[in-house]
């Protein structure tokens, strides 16, 4: 692996070139200036879905969920504590998929809540269900590379 890694700001959606070694010293985007970790996950829509998928180095954790759903809401805390574990070795994003259809429609979301797991670009893990922090870490970890 190389030492510097492609970061997607998830401010401005800019790409950083972040030092391998300064992932832990909470590095700052060149273009806005504000944290590239925040401890949260990044909404994406359809602008920014594919920019932070295919161009962050670290693997993405998505969230596919929806406002109205009862098992989605009862996961987001657990999946905010899971980024603040994960980070900043796992970048953790949601996606409405009420207000970005065409994002579910493309990865054939069928039930929500859905994580995905992205490495390079490419969807490698799926889990449909609500989840704990403790076990969205867990699996996360389970099937990311290291």
């Amino acid at each position: 692996m190389t030492d510097a890694l492609h970061l997607v700001c998830p401010h401005c959606h800019t790409t950083n070139r972040v030092a391998r070694a300064h992932l832990g010293s909470a590095p700052d985007c060149g273009s806005c200036h504000q944290p590239l970790f925040t401890a949260h996950s990044t909404a994406l829509d359809e602008a920014s879905f594919d920019k932070h998928i295919s161009r962050n180095h670290l693997p993405v954790l998505v969230d596919f969920w929806a406002p109205w759903c009862g098992p989605c809401r009862q996961m987001a805390p657990g999946f905010e504590q899971a980024a603040r574990q994960l980070e900043p070795h796992i970048r953790l994003a949601k996606v409405d998929t009420e207000a970005n259809p065409s994002l579910a429609a493309r990865f054939h979301i069928r039930s929500i809540p859905t994580l995905a797991l992205f490495v390079g670009g490419r969807e490698v893990a799926r889990q449909a269900g609500a989840m704990g922090a403790a076990d969205i870490v867990r699996w996360t970890q389970a099937n990311a590379p290291r």
